[in-house]
């Protein structure tokens, strides 16, 4: 079976004549209307290549306006980092602050006490002294020499059984 032989060269395509254009016009106008339809080829050309060139320039100015806008924007991300980085130190080293609220806690807890009739810690602490010292008279007058310490001191709650 006989093979073809391989092109090596490619040939140039054929132009196409006027003849073999799909759309013609009649001989007696073909050179103004060829002329008029190359015309309209060369603006559509001229205008794509405006369009790209312009696009182009269109988009470099976007890319432009993008950096400036991520610049602002990196700009207010540090401030507002820098003005909670202040608040959260004022926040936690204002220790005057806490010693307030915690005062205020607790008077109004020892006003809430007070109105129930529960003495407070002072009252306590006067009651004890005096129980101490009832206990060291009474020690005195029952000839008891050696008084041991005070009996709040030394008393111990029993075990629960």
């Amino acid at each position: 079976m006989p093979t073809k032989p391989r092109k090596t060269a490619t040939e140039p395509a054929p132009t196409p004549s006027p003849a073999s254009l799909p759309f013609q016009f009649p001989a007696s106008t073909q050179t103004p209307a060829h002329n008029v339809w190359l015309a309209g080829l060369g603006a559509l050309a001229s205008a794509q290549a405006n369009a790209h060139a312009e696009g182009s320039k269109a988009f470099e100015a976007l890319v432009k306006q993008g950096l400036e806008m991520q610049a602002r924007t990196q700009e207010q991300w540090a401030e507002a980092a820098q003005r909670m980085g202040a608040m959260t130190t004022q926040a936690t080293s204002g220790g005057g602050s806490w010693d307030r609220l915690g005062g205020i806690f607790e008077g109004r807890v020892a006003r809430a006490l007070a109105s129930m009739g529960m003495p407070s810690a002072c009252e306590i602490a006067i009651l004890k002294a005096r129980v101490d010292a009832l206990e060291q008279a009474l020690a005195k007058m029952t000839g008891q020499a050696d008084a041991p310490a005070p009996a709040s001191a030394a008393r111990k709650k029993p075990p629960r059984g």
